[in-house]
């Protein structure tokens, strides 16, 4: 459903109740509770409800500047298309793993779905040590099927470059080239990190090596247009439970290698094994090897009886797919990794430890083992071997 506007304007409380009503059949006469809920640095996002009877949607709703920064950081209102569209694109293929989309309104720069408040964001039921039973199945499902058919494997050449045409995001990809894989690399003025981190920061930025591979990698996700990417899969990205598990905010949307979005989110899973002990490391290190194992598992499947590839019966080319995908994954993940610590926009994961000593420690870690993994993406040949490198930089 599409809204009928004439020009952009922020909602407040009140306007986003009114138009909640004009598209939700709440109750007559409901008196209806609006919230401003966004945690996030780019968004609104109001939750309407109805106390009553509990029914209740979310419009969320694309500001013209980075919330983060301000006015002085200008956006693209597109961003929002681009995600109501996302949205409804993987919800072809991920059918119940992401969110109902009920309206969007491209002048307004917002879209309608369906409220998730009973489930909890999952970076931060990980922080409380939350298992989430379901989480590594349930993403390595949603990346298997959003990223195999959207990608050349299952599209006609002519759809899958219209595609990459509609979902060109060049303000957003632009803050994604800088952020994880330019400026944490560089002494750059959007760098934020602890004075005590100074040391391996500039060993950071004094690894030829280490800045050659970033280099390489940040041209992979220049140039590589091999599915519709999610663009920012976070733990901070998806609501989850016990039984349910929902990826929101595909707003960095594009075509990008498949590595990306795989990468992106174990490396979030990665800084909570990085900050838990014993058996709880061991729950999140088995997530991290699931999420692999169910991707790989389901994109051959995928392959096999939906692939209209010419090629896909050749011997070893499903093997080197996925032997690519994997290695990209690792890079990717490292940069992440460095990113979330040194550069703009850090986790609570880390952030949000009390301990300064502790804090800086496991900072520390999570520098090295993100340069281990972008140094050691092409020896590192399995999933397993990624769990014992973690375990071996987590004394």
């Amino acid at each position: 459903m599409t809204i009928a506007t004439k020009q952009y304007e922020a909602l407040t409380d009140e306007t986003a109740i009114a138009l909640a009503r004009s598209l939700y059949p709440f109750p007559e006469g409901a008196e209806l509770v609006c919230r401003e809920i966004g945690d996030g640095n780019l968004n609104y996002v109001f939750q309407i409800k109805d106390p009553k009877s509990g029914k209740g949607l979310i419009i969320k709703q694309a500001l013209p500047y980075a919330k983060v920064v301000g006015e002085s950081w200008p956006l693209t209102l597109k961003r929002a298309a681009i995600e109501a569209n996302a949205l409804q694109k993987h919800g072809e293929f991920a059918p119940g793993l992401v969110p109902v989309v009920y309206a969007t309104d491209e002048e307004l720069a917002i879209t309608v779905m369906e409220d998730l408040s009973h489930l909890t964001i999952a970076r931060e039921g990980l922080i409380q040590g939350e298992a989430y039973p379901k989480l590594s199945e349930d993403i390595g499902e949603y990346l298997a099927r959003t990223l195999f058919h959207t990608s050349d494997f299952a599209l006609h050449p002519f759809e899958k470059k219209r595609l990459a045409a509609e979902y060109s995001n060049p303000e957003l990809c632009k803050i994604t080239e800088d952020l994880i894989f330019t400026d944490p690399f560089f002494n750059n003025d959007t760098n934020d990190y602890e004075p005590e981190l100074q040391g391996a920061v500039e060993a950071i930025w004094n690894n030829a090596p280490l800045k050659l591979e970033a280099a390489k990698l940040k041209f992979s996700f220049l140039t590589e247009a091999e599915a519709l990417l999610h663009g920012d899969l976070h733990t901070g990205s998806i609501f989850a439970s016990e039984s349910e598990t929902k990826v929101i905010d595909p707003e960095f949307a594009f075509y990008g290698p498949i590595g990306f979005d795989v990468g992106l989110f174990l490396a979030n899973l990665m800084v909570q094994s990085i900050t838990r002990q014993g058996e709880e490391r061991q729950i999140v290190l088995s997530h991290i090897e699931k999420t692999w194992d169910v991707f790989s598992a389901r994109f051959t499947q995928l392959w096999e009886q939906e692939g209209i590839e010419a090629f896909k019966e050749t011997a070893g080319y499903k093997e080197f797919v996925l032997e690519k995908i994997f290695r990209d994954t690792l890079g990717f993940a490292g940069c992440e990794l460095i990113r979330r610590t040194i550069g703009l926009a850090h986790v609570k994961d880390l952030d949000g430890i009390e301990n300064a000593g502790l804090r800086i420690r496991l900072k520390k870690q999570t520098l090295q083992i993100g340069e281990a993994l972008i140094l050691k993406r092409a020896e590192v040949k399995s999933i397993g071997a990624v769990a014992g490198l973690l375990e071996e930089l987590q004394p």
